[in-house]
């Protein structure tokens, strides 16, 4: 059974065309992926990802909120008994900020720019799971 991964846009941001990219690359890598669209409140991310089972959450902030977003998500989570649910988080982050979403509880950070391989590499670390390609036949 492929991980599932949530990938969400919290807060005010409306663009969203990173968000899908990303969706559609896990989606192509073999993870099942639940895309939440645009503008979620973090109280509504926390709830999806309950109801989904997933097991990462992937933050797409463009909006310069990623602390503060971060934060709240990793909050929200360990509040609803769900601290297991790793946080990612992508978009315009500066590189003096990814310690402080490390830090805030992110798993992994994914400044613009990172190749999609990397990503994939990377949740495939989180989840434990390989590429369908590596998976042993029965």
């Amino acid at each position: 059974m492929p991980a599932r991964i949530l990938v969400a846009k919290p807060g005010l941001d409306g663009h969203d065309r990173g968000a899908k990219i990303v969706a559609r690359t896990l989606r192509d890598a073999g993870f099942e992926v639940v895309y939440t669209g645009i503008r979620q409140r973090i109280e509504d991310i926390v709830s999806i990802a309950l109801q989904e089972d997933v097991a990462v959450v992937g933050l797409s902030i463009l909006s310069g909120a990623h602390v503060a977003l971060t934060t709240r998500t990793v909050t929200a989570l360990r509040e609803a008994d769900a601290g297991d649910i790793a946080v990612v988080v992508g978009g315009t982050i500066p590189s003096s900020d990814v310690q402080k979403l490390l830090d805030a509880g992110a798993a992994a950070v994914f400044p613009t720019g990172t190749p999609l391989e990397t990503l994939v590499t990377e949740i495939r670390t989180l989840t434990g799971t390989t590429a369908p390609s590596e998976q042993p036949s029965a």
